[in-house]
């Protein structure tokens, strides 16, 4: 039981770098406590979880309560989300309709987001979860949180409450209608995966009734699903290519599965229910339109969510539910099974839904293609901001947060050891973007553990946290406050997958720009000198001295050659001689001040000197000679360093060359090496 105060914080100050998360600060800020219940699911464009968060809404508008929903994203989530003084954040990640692994653990990072010490409750819809580790991970952080949760059709936590929808006897009297009203004798069964608890039972109660009725039951005629749409598909296609024959009914697991199921048999020419029969289970909205109108058994799933949160708030305020709750279901036999109709929908409401479905498609897709020919352009990150910035006012939102990893930008993890770092959240993060009712802001840095990248000032909000990465790599999230996009637009996943390639692509030509820029210094850098090399000399100075000569200004290049460098290296050395080259390039590169110098060659080196006057190789001549005394005092070597330096001075025109103009100082360096070699001959 937990005892809640309300207390009066005046002046409260907020530092995002605190432990303090700010769902608790809104708590100061409005002087009263807040309940917060987080909600995890997956697959969330499944009529089943939209049903289920329908009721959950629809308590939370009658109380003053805040729901977080963490949840897998597949697509669109149908159902209508009433405004109250409540904030719905929904945490969507893909469940894995691409069928990459990779991929699919990139999404489900976004799981390792969750705070559960941030919230007062959690219902957990981890039925909906295909993958059973991470549906173990999930109630293993629920339970270490010690806050009150709700799991659905599970009973394998008995330290969690369950409420549960009858699927035994509903899927047994759909079985047992097909057989001896039907008459059905070979029976096909598409399931959903036999982890998920609610699969298991239909599946179970499927073959109890057929073993009953001693009928067999062909392995190659079941086909285990994970009540995806596609399933029903793939379902269909596999029993074409198996050889078998026609069976009497195609008995399926979800109403998604079987909707595809008979389309995929009107394609191969078989007719429902003429040629045989098909039934689902849910009786969600598109069965109960559909033509032939779909044999299913209907569950009170808005009932389901609406109970989860009453559950949770009985607790709080000290109740003592029931751990197990069980609500009833019953079948529904229409057309597909060969039965009349009982309760057919209002044609013309339905076809008015089509058409704003398809009306919002549309436009959803012209608004994607805008938003991916812009990020295409960007090589930035504060370009795909600005682009970004613009497309989220036609998402008609009220708020909008990307918050990306602080180690988004780094190169691919070569080290093994480091690689789970990549798949997971930063310890903090940072958002380039926050689009708040068109005014635009960032936030340098907040704790992961926060979520938020700013504190919530007020309930009654609707956030959905999109995860953001590249295949397994994890590169954030955002967050859309208030909007029905994500609710009702097939193309949000689009949105978050180019998002991802986007900011995947901008971090790639990040690091192409460097390795660029790091080749580019290593082509025209001398590396062991540290200083223009032949061609960083001929590239820069070319330009320089054209300008020169259009200008006809007065320019002097001096070369510099090593004395004794072979005496350095012969008796002491080549690391000495790299050492001796060393000292005397940073003499050079002290002594050109305004010049460019750089390595010409082994022992050679060349300096370019623009706007010079007459006296200035003197100059050059004597800074050097000083320079170079003054570090042979300080390395003390039992050699020392010396060179010799040749300058040409000359006024730059169009008929003058940089090649010729090298060439002279060259040749005028060589004469002073003769007249050194020629000094210490007579020494």
């Amino acid at each position: 039981m937990k005892i809640y105060f309300k207390f009066r914080l005046n002046n409260v100050k907020i530092d995002l770098n605190k432990s303090e998360n700010p769902m608790k600060m809104v708590n100061k800020m409005n002087n009263e406590k807040i309940i917060h219940i987080a909600v995890v699911a997956a697959g969330i464009d499944e009529e089943y979880q939209n049903n289920i968060i329908t009721g959950i809404n629809k308590y939370t508008h009658e109380c003053n309560i805040n729901v977080s929903c963490f949840a897998s994203y597949g697509g669109m989530m149908q159902g209508e989300f009433v405004n109250g003084n409540i904030e719905i954040s929904y945490f969507a990640a893909h469940g894995g309709m691409l069928k990459s692994k990779r991929f699919d653990m990139g999404e489900y990072s976004i799981y390792n987001l969750i705070n559960f010490n941030a919230f007062d409750g959690a219902i957990l819809m981890t039925n909906t979860i295909c993958d059973a580790e991470t549906k173990e991970y999930i109630i293993k952080r629920v339970t270490a949180s010690g806050i009150p949760a709700v799991v659905f059709d599970c009973a394998d936590y008995p330290e969690l409450y369950n409420i549960s929808i009858n699927n035994s006897s509903a899927m047994t009297d759909i079985v047992k209608h097909v057989i001896e009203v039907h008459n059905a004798k070979t029976i096909n069964f598409i399931s959903g995966p036999l982890s998920n608890p609610e699969a298991t039972d239909r599946y179970n109660a499927f073959m109890n009734v057929m073993k009953e009725h001693n009928l067999t039951v062909e392995n190659e005629r079941i086909f285990f699903g994970e009540f995806r749409t596609q399933d029903g598909r793939q379902a269909i296609e596999e029993f074409l290519q198996s050889g078998l024959s026609l069976p009497d009914a195609f008995i399926c697991a979800n109403d998604a599965m079987a909707l595809t199921a008979i389309s995929a048999l009107e394609k191969a020419g078989y007719k429902v229910p003429d040629d045989v029969i098909v039934t689902g289970f849910d009786n969600i909205y598109n069965a109960r339109n559909f033509s032939p109108v779909l044999t299913s058994v209907d569950r009170p799933l808005e009932e389901m969510g609406y109970k989860s949160v009453e559950v949770i708030m009985e607790i709080l305020n000290g109740g003592n539910p029931p751990k197990n709750i069980q609500l009833d279901s019953h079948p529904v036999f229409a057309e597909s099974c060969g039965c009349k109709i009982q309760n057919n929908e209002d044609f013309s409401k339905y076809k008015k839904s089509t058409y704003q479905k398809i009306e919002n498609f549309n436009s959803g897709i012209g608004m994607l293609n805008r938003l991916i020919a812009g990020l295409a352009e960007t090589e930035r990150v504060d370009e795909t901001m600005d682009v970004l910035s613009k497309f989220v006012e036609e998402l008609g939102c009220e708020k909008f947060s990307l918050c990306l990893t602080e180690n988004w930008q780094d190169t691919v993890i070569s080290d093994i050891s480091m690689v789970e770092e990549t798949k997971s959240y930063s310890s903090y993060m940072t958002a380039p973007l926050i689009w708040n009712n068109g005014e635009r802001r960032s936030c340098g840095y907040f704790p992961s553990r926060n979520m938020f990248p700013e504190p919530i000032k007020k309930g009654g909000n609707i956030n959905y946290f999109l995860p953001l990465h590249f295949r397994e790599r994890c590169l954030g999230y955002y967050i859309i406050t208030n909007s029905d996009f994500p609710i009702y637009s097939l193309l949000c996943h689009s949105l978050t997958m180019n998002l991802s390639n986007s900011l995947e692509n901008v971090r790639k030509l990040i690091h192409l720009n460097k390795a660029m820029d790091e080749l580019n210094r290593l082509y025209v850098i001398d590396p062991m000198c540290n200083i223009y090399n032949r061609n960083g000399f001929i590239n820069l100075v070319d330009v320089k001295f054209r300008e020169c000569a259009e200008r006809n200004e007065t320019i002097m290049i001096t070369f510099i050659d090593m004395d004794g460098l072979k005496f350095i290296n012969d008796n002491y050395g080549h690391n000495e001689g790299d050492f001796a080259i060393q000292r005397l390039a940073g003499v050079i590169q002290d002594s050109c001040m305004n010049g460019i110098c750089a390595r010409f060659g082994g022992d050679e080196f060349i300096v370019f000197t623009a706007d010079v006057a007459d006296g200035d190789d003197e100059a050059f001549k004597r800074r050097f000679n000083s320079k170079i005394d003054a570090m042979n005092n300080i390395i003390k070597k039992p050699y020392t360093l010396s060179a010799s330096v040749g300058s040409i001075i000359i006024t730059a025109d169009e008929n003058t060359t940089l090649y010729s103009v090298i060439k002279q100082a060259d040749e005028k360096m060589y004469e002073v090496k003769k007249q050194h070699k020629n000094s210490r001959r007579g020494m």
